[in-house]
């Protein structure tokens, strides 16, 4: 087949667009890593730091018993307190109701105290960064590194990265000891109530505990849009011990609207690693 000169032209010119986007893909997510990884370093250097503290079985004293069983459970005695956490993980994303499920690769970096996170996960097409710092939420998704799609700040992003980092904090579980800023009070003999207050911003789950001490399931009011308060709910399982701590290494997430439920995150953990000082 014989082309025209102008087809050759239009084929050059789509082949030069294409090496253009791809080069400027691979630059977009060269800087896009570099900026994550200033961050995540930023992140660790306000961590508050607790030498030689340990975990007690006395400190369960009070608590509802749902929650003693928990902690039981998830911290050998003596364990000590851990301040940051790094980890990785895989799984899949929906970014609709009515969207096909499509593959993620993520990681994530936690402080204890002053409570914190900073999360990146990528797909594809589309690279997102989720954080809570200094007491302020925020979520931002780029098209191929690049290209600004979604932002998300203000109050309600704040009320919904703290819920993130106070429902994630299964992964840490030192950090769900009471303290000034965490009380557990009692529901029923498998629920409680946890409530975190940072920065005159307070934050409630529901959790619901298995016979063993598993903390099974999270639920709370959180913001699905502007002005839009719905339920949302985290399924948490397939525990595994991590420098002998037990945590969830599965984690669900679903919105239950009155349109439908609309599950969006299913997360397999590939690694933790507990008082991290940099990111992977």
């Amino acid at each position: 087949m014989k082309f025209t000169p102008l087809f050759k032209r239009f084929l050059l010119a789509i082949s030069f667009i294409g090496g253009v986007l791809t080069l400027l893909a691979v630059v977009g997510r060269r800087k896009s890593a570099r900026v994550f990884r200033e961050q995540v370093a930023s992140l660790f250097t306000i961590a508050d730091k607790v030498p030689n503290k340990a975990f007690n079985y006395d400190q369960l004293e009070g608590l509802p018993a749902p929650v003693q069983r928990y902690l039981r459970f998830a911290l050998p005695e003596r364990h000590p307190y851990i301040n940051t956490l790094r980890l990785r993980h895989g799984g899949r994303f929906k970014t609709g109701i009515d969207k096909d499920w499509i593959p993620i690769e993520g990681e994530e970096y936690f402080t204890a105290q002053p409570p914190g996170f900073i999360w990146k996960g990528k797909t594809s097409l589309f690279t997102a960064t989720d954080r809570y710092v200094d007491g302020k939420g925020q979520l931002v998704v780029k098209l191929l590194s690049l290209l600004e799609v979604a932002r998300a700040c203000g109050p309600e992003a704040d009320q919904g990265e703290l819920l993130r980092w106070l429902g994630e904090a299964v992964w840490f579980p030192t950090r769900l000891l009471p303290s000034e800023m965490l009380e557990w009070s009692a529901l029923t003999n498998d629920t409680a109530q946890l409530s975190c207050t940072h920065q005159d911003l307070t934050v409630n789950f529901k959790v619901t505990f298995a016979k063993l001490g598993e903390i099974t399931q999270i639920e709370a009011k959180r913001y699905y849009t502007p002005g839009r308060l719905e339920t949302w709910v985290g399924e948490l399982y397939d525990y595994q011990d991590f420098e002998r701590v037990k945590v969830p290494t599965r984690i669900k997430a679903t919105w239950k609207l009155p349109e439908g439920d609309y599950p969006y995150v299913d997360f397999k953990v590939n690694d933790i690693q507990f008082n991290a000082s940099s990111p992977y």
